[in-house]
């Protein structure tokens, strides 16, 4: 079980995915219109709300910024790249996380994905942070309405996907082609590298190219969710553009 804490995120998980949402946990001394809405939707869902001591939230928080609520929400229900796939709208456009570890930069790009349209996202089975309540605070609870295949060998993924008629694009800071020479409007899967250690050498061989971000500083690299954001956006650009 996933505890979720503060308002905006308790808010979107129920918006999204109310069935996840076993409990709502309200502090039983704090009275507001944004914590009425909580408690309102809550009840419309059927879902079980207690009113507890702030010291109780406090606790179940451990320290963090609870804001006066909170929700346990049930394991995320397992989606497959088929699932993904079959609500893609097209051209289609989804992310492969290569091993993204910090739970800030993962919840940076889900919020970065959804926002941008893309379709889904792709976990591996190994090296990535989870869907962590981390995860879902720092995607300003674009998590809870993004499509997330995890545990995925990566290579049969990249695989997968080609056959159903996708391009796979890996970002690669000594790429020689910036990324918007590209053509990004086709069906499309950005592949992000991890921290530090970027691409892996079979998921780097499995893509069809690769692209970067031009650097003209003296730090020569950014920050994996800036990197995401700026590919994603690049993607939206290409594809809102008059034909």
């Amino acid at each position: 079980m996933t505890l979720l804490y503060g308002i905006h995120s308790v808010l979107e998980a129920l918006k999204a995915s109310s069935r996840r949402v076993e409990r709502v946990c309200v502090d039983r001394s704090q009275k507001n219109a944004r914590l009425q809405e909580i408690i309102d939707s809550a009840r419309e869902h059927g879902i079980p709300i207690s009113f507890e001591e702030k010291a109780w939230l406090d606790r179940k928080a451990e320290g963090r910024r609870h804001q006066g609520i909170l929700c346990c929400l049930a394991e995320v229900a397992a989606c497959g790249l088929d699932d993904i796939l079959q609500s893609a709208a097209r051209p289609g456009l989804l992310l492969i996380l290569d091993g993204i570890e910090d739970p800030q930069n993962l919840g940076a790009i889900l919020r970065s994905a959804e926002v941008a349209g893309a379709d889904g996202v792709i976990l591996p089975r190994w090296r990535s942070a989870g869907i962590s309540p981390a995860v879902v605070r720092a995607s300003a609870g674009a998590a809870a309405h993004m499509k997330i295949a995890r545990d995925m060998n990566l290579s049969q993924a990249i695989k997968r996907l080609k056959e159903e008629g996708y391009w796979v694009a890996g970002l690669d800071a000594g790429a020689a082609k910036p990324v918007w020479e590209a053509d990004l409007t086709v069906p499309l899967a950005l592949v992000m590298g991890g921290e530090g250690g970027g691409l892996q050498r079979l998921v780097r061989e499995s893509c069809d190219y690769l692209v970067s971000i031009p650097v003209r500083g003296r730090v020569t690299s950014l920050n994996v969710s800036v990197t995401a954001g700026i590919a994603l956006y690049e993607c939206l650009r290409q594809r809102l553009m008059p034909k």
